[in-house]
């Protein structure tokens, strides 16, 4: 442990690490809360899959990967709300072909690039212990976006998020606001595919939301809680990768999210019916 604060305070790789971790931490808790409570994980596993097309034709032409999983991300949450309201297609057909469609075109664009090519498994599987300056700006930019749209339509996300058809008497704007909180979901997932990849990158958006939700009775007190559970994990993943080399830290990061996951529901039941039994029997005699 105190190698690693000392890596901290002298290697600046460990240093943008954390700050990536941070960065993510945010992006996780601020739109991991809206789908665990909406329950669109598979909406967003499948934004996560298809973003590899953007990242395959970023790198054939030289651009930041992660400016071309943006905007394939941002045009599939446009393509998921435009089949859900105008055509009223079924979307876990829309969403499956997203996700195989976008992996196809990454896979043959990375293949198709000249030179040296990528290491698509750091993509895949993530490898933030390689997190550029460049890469920093963009997440800190995108997660700014994300507190300000959260800040202004809080409470239109939460009437979108319980109810759809209540936040339509409400005057709400539904496919605009969806659109919105999908575009959110894009951002999101572009973000914490630096730390855990395309393949693990739902996981972290929906783990540490689901323990927060187990403890909180506000969205707004979930959003804070699941950040700070969010760091906890990337923390402990970090330290992993960081003791033992040989680690992958992203599969690493989701173990820690599901066993800190599991033993909050098992500790949460245990403590229900542990208060239960202990209440005073009201019934009449």
């Amino acid at each position: 442990m105190m190698e690693f604060f000392s890596a901290l305070l002298t290697k600046p790789y460990v240093q943008k690490t954390v700050i990536a971790g941070i960065l993510s931490s945010v992006a996780c808790g601020v739109t991991g809360t809206f789908v665990v409570i909406k329950r669109i994980a598979f909406i967003s596993g499948g934004i996560a899959h298809a973003v590899m097309g953007g990242l395959g034709i970023a790198i054939f032409l030289g651009w930041n990967p992660l400016i071309g999983a943006l905007i394939f991300a941002v045009l599939s949450a446009a393509l998921i709300t435009l089949f859900k309201f105008r055509f009223s297609q079924n979307l876990d057909t829309l969403v499956g072909a997203l996700w195989a469609i976008g992996m196809a075109i990454g896979v043959i664009f990375i293949a198709l690039t000249p030179g040296i090519k990528k290491d698509l498994s750091s993509y895949l599987f993530g490898n933030i212990l390689l997190v550029n300056t460049e890469s920093l700006i963009i997440l800190a930019v995108l997660d700014f976006i994300l507190l300000i749209l959260v800040l202004i339509f809080y409470r239109q996300f939460l009437y979108l998020s319980f109810d759809e058809e209540y936040a339509k008497v409400r005057g709400i704007p539904v496919t605009r606001m969806t659109l919105l909180l999908l575009t959110m979901v894009s951002v999101s997932v572009v973000i914490l595919i630096q730390t855990v990849g395309i393949i693990l990158v739902i996981a972290l958006l929906t783990l540490p939301s689901a323990t927060a939700g187990l403890f909180s009775k506000s969205a707004g007190r979930m959003i804070i809680l699941s950040t700070i559970i969010c760091l906890i994990v990337l923390f402990i993943g970090y330290w992993s990768s960081f003791t033992i080399q040989n680690l992958p830290t992203g599969a690493v990061t989701i173990l820690v999210a599901a066993v800190i996951y599991i033993i909050a529901l098992v500790g949460r039941r245990f403590y229900t019916r542990k208060r239960n039994a202990n209440k005073p029997d009201n019934k009449l005699h």
